[in-house]
């Protein structure tokens, strides 16, 4: 299975806690070749065929008796249909540049001649593009609390004062945690906070009910074709309402309740038909908040908790999953 990861610079990487990092330590321990690059490496040549500045690597474990983690080749240019298998890895921002690197992948995924693609990339690239980790969850009903997507201020200010208590406001394409604020019915701060999220009203936005449940915690669940394979509970700081690790959020084990189970039941379907192998999904007090499949985190986190190793269910599935 010759692997090509599309993601950040190795050295930019934390080894401690990275998820890419174990999967490509996996794909080595299985005797897969392997190459990264960033996306500015990739380009495409005459007949719509993407390629890739890329570096040949192994990955191992630090304490696997190797000097270092990472044994590197030369740079060498390959066509990215040359692999069986491109990883699309790289952490947001989810801007202009990462939806054109979609677009290149894609190309590597185009039928010839009736042919089943050789070239296989998790994730898919067009659910990617278009599954929005926040507005994705949005379609599900009855699974997510009350919200609203909008860039009008009155029309987010009435929303907001709809609620029986608190709304969290926050940027519809952020990420870990960034911009994301708690307010309520009669704060003054209120409009001022929706005008500054909204550059006057300008920028959509979403609104969405406050869930106390997150005092107890954001429970993230991996799910590997659909299946959840682990789960682990993101405990705000006393300092911060978020449930993002960066900000002073502390894991801990936790079980999957009934609730759990039927999101993830629900979301299978879509998840299967789109080609959302690797899926990270949050809830809160048995709502669904987001749905990520930008590169999503937690593999080492949930192994130590559990003495798991979600990698290899991953790459288990691989094996076994159609393109």
């Amino acid at each position: 299975m010759n692997t090509l990861y599309v993601m950040d610079p190795l050295a930019s990487l934390n080894l401690a806690g990275d998820s890419t990092y174990m999967l490509m330590r996996e794909g080595t321990r299985r005797g897969w070749p392997a190459a990264w690059c960033t996306p500015g490496d990739l380009y495409a040549r005459e007949g719509a065929v993407p390629w890739a500045r890329c570096q040949p690597v192994r990955a191992f474990p630090p304490d696997a008796g190797h000097e270092h983690v990472w044994e590197k080749g030369p740079w060498e240019e390959c066509a990215l249909t040359d692999f069986d298998i491109v990883w699309m890895r790289k952490d947001p921002p989810f801007d202009m540049a990462y939806i054109f690197t979609t677009y290149l992948l894609e190309m590597a995924t185009a039928l010839d001649r009736g042919e089943r693609p050789r070239t296989r990339v998790y994730n898919r690239p067009a659910g990617l593009r278009s599954r929005n980790e926040k507005l994705f969850a949005m379609q599900f009903l009855g699974l997510t609390p009350p919200t609203l997507l909008s860039h009008e201020i009155k029309r987010i200010v009435d929303f907001a004062e709809s609620l029986p208590a608190r709304v969290v406001l926050k940027p519809w394409d952020g990420n870990g945690g960034r911009g994301v604020l708690v307010t309520e019915k009669g704060d003054p701060n209120l409009r001022s906070m929706i005008e500054l999220l909204t550059g006057e009203g300008r920028h959509y936005i979403l609104a969405q009910q406050h869930l106390p449940a997150i005092s107890e915690g954001d429970k993230r669940i991996l799910l590997v074709n659909g299946e959840p394979v682990g789960a682990m509970l993101r405990v705000p700081g006393p300092k911060d309402h978020r449930g993002n690790m960066h900000v002073g959020a502390t894991v801990h084990p936790c079980e999957l309740t009934d609730r759990d189970r039927e999101i993830c039941h629900a979301l299978a379907p879509t998840l299967k038909r789109e080609g959302q192998l690797f899926v990270g999904i949050d809830v809160i007090g048995g709502f669904l908040t987001e749905i990520n499949v930008t590169s999503p985190t937690g593999i080492q986190e949930i192994n130590r908790l559990y003495g798991l190793d979600v990698e290899r269910d991953v790459w288990d599935a691989i094996e076994g999953w159609p393109a």
